[in-house]
Formats: structure tokens, C-alpha cells, sequence
């Protein structure tokens, strides 16, 4: 009796297990669901996705399952179920329509760090925050604020800092000139007083954030959680520091959000240190990881750098003065600049893409998208595309000279797109501009080691990036 019992408890858990696993790989759908796998159970693809590309090429996640499903398919990470699409009209037309269709969605590890209230309404919060980032960090903004002069001047000094040594880490050194510079305008913040130095805390936390999300000591998102609450603790006195205090004539975001505690109700001490601290991290990865991808782009390909390097120093020689900062006209004439900047932005695909979650049923060729799932729109793939960009991994600044708009519309989406773009991509472009130009015409600078990158599934130089920068006249 007890191993008839016995099986029929076997059968029934083989009956379960057996039921859930085909659950698990065939989901609930009102229609057809793009090709795909599920994976796992409970894990899903997860441990695909962190497979490395040694190389600017897609990862290996991605670029096997384009080949094998096409644009648009399924898969699911740690338990979330996943649409990938890589179709350039689909994803032109979702981008369209949000609030509709769709809303932004963010990763667990990112909600978690970055999420807000949900008692306080989302529209009124993504217009407040947006306007407040156009306010100080928009193309009218650098002009008004006068911000180029600083950038220059910034610049200028880290530079001569950085010859001075027997040589640099460019990603970690670009990265302290871009996050100290960014949290000045956002709270006034000096490196030389501060009790916390910024870049230190910050260069393990782009990579604990794209971790998975096991908050366990000695993992990569338990010392992410750790810098967070650091940097926060600092901002938070800061910001009541400044409570207590008369003073408002720094003129920095933190100025801003106090004025405007008394006008909005959401606004409150944890909601200003979550977009502070948001704010930091989006200015500090995407620029300095530019600037350093750049620069070795540059020493691989030394016709574009003299190609460079004489837009300018003609803008030298048509100055009065050659020391001068440089001014917003000059930096509006940098036709080459901005194809060296933009082909670098296409092979840096610094974001993997767009997240966003299905509000309702989406039907697409054939398929159906079902309410609640997340989709990707993967720019990376798009900005890869061979159909798009000739010899797609190569760095060929020319190319931006003949591509029309409507093809970069759809395909070029460094800082998103549409009224989801990014508030900074100017001051990202202009702090990237500011830096070449005073390199290529005051400095000259040798590899010493490194250089190698890999993406999983974004951007790394796993050995360093080592230069020696030394000043033109030595």
C-alpha cells in the first residue's frame, strides 16, 4: 500500500511539474506570440544574456536570436516575460504612443533605485522633472547659464592634470571630469571639500545595476545598493543644510527643487535625493563612456583624427585670441565633430535599448503582444543594422554626410526619441565636443595599454584603457 501511495504522489508532482513547465514555455496570449523561448523555468534566458561580445558587435543574446527569429521575438529574464524588437517601424510607431499603447518601464534593480510614489501621478512628475532638465541642461540652458565657458575651463585643468602623470585610465579619469563637473550644476558639489568622492563611489555602480538583483554581501548590486545610499545620505544633508539656511544663490537643480517645494505637492526631501541621484548617474556613465570610446576610436583611425584635428585649428586661427573658451557659434560650426561624435554614439550603444510595458493587446505582423509585458526596443541592433549602415562596426565618421533624416529618425536613437528624448543629449554632445577640442589642439596623446572592450550587455574596458597625455609644446 505505501508504494502504491507513494507513486500516485510521484504521478501527481510529475503532473504538476509537467503542467507548470508547459505553462512556463507557452504562455497566455489572445493570439500568436512571436517566435521565441522561455527559457528556464523561473531564471528564464538570464544567464544568456550576460555572455559577453568581445568586440562593439551585439552580444551573443542578441545577435543569435535576431538571426533565428527575426525582428521582433519572445523570451523572459529572471521570471519577466520579454518582447525584443528590433523592427525600426514598430518600434518608431510604439515610441508614438505612450501613455496609449504603452509606458515606460524599468528594470527591478532600476525601479527600486530610481522608482517613485506610487501615489503621486506619473504625467505630472515625468513634465515637472523633464522641464527641470531642459532648465539647466538644454541647448537654450548652456547658452544662458554660459556653461561652455565652464566646460572649457574644466576641461583645460583636467587635462593639464592629466599629462602631468606617467599616464591615465581615460574611461575612469573621463569619468571623475564628467561626474564632478555634472554635480556642480546639479548641487554645487567640490570634490576638494566634499567628505565623499563621487567618482570612487560611481565606478561600481553602472556595473551593479545591470547585475541581477541578489542583494547578498560581496555581490555586485549589494555594493550598488551600499553607493546609493551613500551618495543619497550626502545629498540629503546637503539638501537639508540648505533648509535651514537663507541663502539661495547657487543657481544649481537643488536651488531649483527647494523653490518649488512650496508650488508642487509631490515634491518632497526623498523625491529631490531620487532625482538628484537619478540626474547624477545619467550624466556620468553615457558622457564618460563616449569620451573614452572616442579617444581610442581616434588613435585606431588616425586619417579621421588629422581629419579632426583640422576643423579644428582652423577654429584657432579664426579666433583673436587662440586661448580663448570656446563659444557656442564655434561649436555650431563643428560639422565633422558631430559625425565623429555621432558614429561614436552609434557603436557605443551605451543603453541596450528602450524598455516599455504593454498597457493592452498589440498586434504586430501576425502577432500578438500581450497586456503586461515588457518590450525592448533594441536601438543597439538598429544602430548595427547593415541594411542601414554599411559595414556596420566600422568607425566611419563620413558616413552621417549622407544619411538622410528619415533614416536616422528610425534608426539612429542614441538619446531616444520623440517627446521621450533624453533633456541632455545637447550638453552630452557639447561636453564631448569641448573635450575633443581642446585635446586635439593642445595635447597629443600615446596608447600604453589597453583598449580592448566588451559588451554584455553594455560597453567595458576589462584591462583599463591606459594613456599618456602630454601638452603640445613638450
Amino acid at each position: 500500500m505505501l508504494s502504491v501511495g507513494l507513486l500516485c504522489v510521484v504521478a501527481v508532482v510529475t503532473i504538476c511539474i509537467s503542467h507548470w513547465i508547459y505553462k512556463w514555455r507557452n504562455p497566455k496570449c489572445n493570439g500568436v506570440l512571436p517566435p521565441g523561448s522561455m527559457g528556464l523555468p523561473v531564471i528564464g534566458e538570464a544567464l544568456h544574456l550576460i555572455i559577453p561580445s568581445y568586440s562593439l558587435d551585439l552580444p551573443p543574446f542578441l545577435k543569435h536570436r535576431l538571426i533565428r527569429y527575426g525582428e521582433i521575438f519572445r523570451t523572459n529574464v529572471a521570471g519577466r516575460a520579454v518582447i525584443v524588437s528590433a523592427d525600426p517601424e514598430f518600434n518608431y510607431f510604439l515610441l508614438q504612443q505612450h501613455g496609449k499603447l504603452v509606458e515606460s518601464w524599468s528594470m527591478d534593480t532600476f525601479a527600486k533605485i530610481f522608482g517613485q510614489d506610487s501615489r503621486v501621478n506619473r504625467a505630472d512628475v515625468r513634465n515637472y522633472t523633464r522641464n527641470l532638465a531642459l532648465n539647466h541642461f538644454s541647448a537654450e540652458a548652456i547658452r544662458e547659464k554660459q556653461l561652455l565657458p565652464q566646460l572649457d575651463e574644466v576641461v583645460r585643468k583636467t587635462l593639464r592634470a592629466w599629462s602631468r602623470q606617467d599616464s591615465v585610465e581615460m574611461k575612469s579619469v573621463a569619468a571623475e571630469m564628467v561626474l564632478d563637473f555634472g554635480a556642480k550644476q546639479l548641487f554645487s558639489y567640490e570634490p576638494e571639500e566634499s567628505p565623499v568622492k563621487l567618482s570612487d563611489l560611481f565606478r561600481d555602480f553602472g556595473q551593479g545595476l545591470m547585475s541581477l538583483p541578489l542583494d547578498i554581501p560581496g555581490t555586485a548590486h549589494h555594493r550598488c545598493l551600499k553607493i546609493h545610499k551613500k551618495v543619497s545620505e550626502m545629498m540629503g544633508n546637503e539638501l537639508r543644510r540648505r533648509l535651514m539656511s537663507t541663502e539661495r544663490h547657487q543657481g544649481d537643480m537643488l536651488d531649483h527643487f527647494i523653490r518649488d517645494m512650496n508650488s508642487e505637492q509631490f515634491i518632497t526631501e526623498d523625491f529631490i535625493v531620487k532625482h538628484l541621484f537619478k540626474f547624477l548617474f545619467t550624466i556620468f556613465d553615457s558622457v564618460s563612456t563616449s569620451i573614452a570610446l572616442a579617444l581610442k576610436l581616434l588613435t585606431e583611425h588616425p586619417f579621421v583624427l588629422e581629419e579632426l584635428t583640422a576643423e579644428h585649428e582652423a577654429i584657432l586661427k579664426n579666433r583673436e585670441n587662440s586661448d580663448s573658451p570656446i563659444t557656442w557659434e564655434e561649436y555650431k560650426s563643428m560639422t565633422f565633430t558631430l559625425q565623429v561624435i555621432n558614429e561614436t554614439l552609434r557603436l557605443a550603444n551605451i543603453s541596450p535599448g528602450l524598455f516599455r510595458k504593454a498597457l493592452k493587446d498589440i498586434k504586430i505582423k501576425g502577432y500578438t503582444i500581450p497586456e503586461g509585458w515588457v518590450i525592448l526596443l533594441a536601438t543597439s541592433a538598429l544602430h548595427l543594422n547593415s541594411d542601414k549602415f554599411e559595414n556596420p562596426l566600422e568607425f566611419n565618421p563620413r558616413r552621417w554626410k549622407d544619411l538622410e533624416s528619415s533614416v536616422l529618425a528610425k534608426n539612429f536613437m542614441p538619446f531616444g526619441s520623440g517627446l521621450r528624448q533624453c533633456a541632455g543629449s545637447e550638453y552630452s554632445t557639447v561636453f564631448i565636443a569641448t573635450f575633443l577640442h581642446v585635446l586635439v589642439t593642445k595635447y597629443r596623446w600615446t596608447k600604453i595599454n589597453g583598449c580592448e572592450v566588451t559588451r554584455s550587455p553594455i560597453i567595458r574596458f576589462p584591462n583599463g584603457f591606459h594613456f599618456k597625455v602630454s601638452e603640445e609644446n613638450t
